[in-house]
């Protein structure tokens, strides 16, 4: 799928702490065809967002050990970083519509691929 806002892939940051699920994860992304990247902290994840500033969504869960959690994630990145889209997903908790910054979104663990898709394109290109 390409990406005509920027003439190229869509860069997905998906972090995820349990290797399996981000990698899965990631493959689902990859085959709907953007380009991602991993991390599995939140740590992690904002030194791979100053490393690569065209990422346009982070796709977190929210249980991850360190001290920030998902939720925590995505409000940082919303403030440094407004223009990354953000879709947070969990086993665990739902977080009400107001934890989730700028119009983000929620998918609940166990998610089927094309949950996760549509709602990365829904993301990407809504106005």
């Amino acid at each position: 799928m390409a990406d005509f806002k920027t003439g190229g892939e869509p860069l997905i940051l998906v972090v995820e702490d349990e290797a399996l699920i981000r990698s899965c994860a990631a493959d689902i992304l990859e085959q709907h065809g953007y380009e991602v990247v991993e991390a599995a902290t939140a740590a992690d994840a904002l030194e791979m967002l100053e490393a690569r500033p065209e990422v346009r969504v982070l796709f977190t869960d929210i249980n991850m050990p360190g001290k920030l959690d998902g939720v925590d994630l995505a409000r940082l990145v919303h403030e440094h970083w407004p223009n990354i889209r953000l879709v947070i997903t969990s086993g665990g908790r739902e977080p009400t519509k107001a934890e989730i910054p700028d119009d983000g979104r929620f998918i609940a663990k166990p998610y089927r691929p094309k949950q996760v898709t549509d709602e990365i394109d829904r993301q990407l290109f809504k106005s």
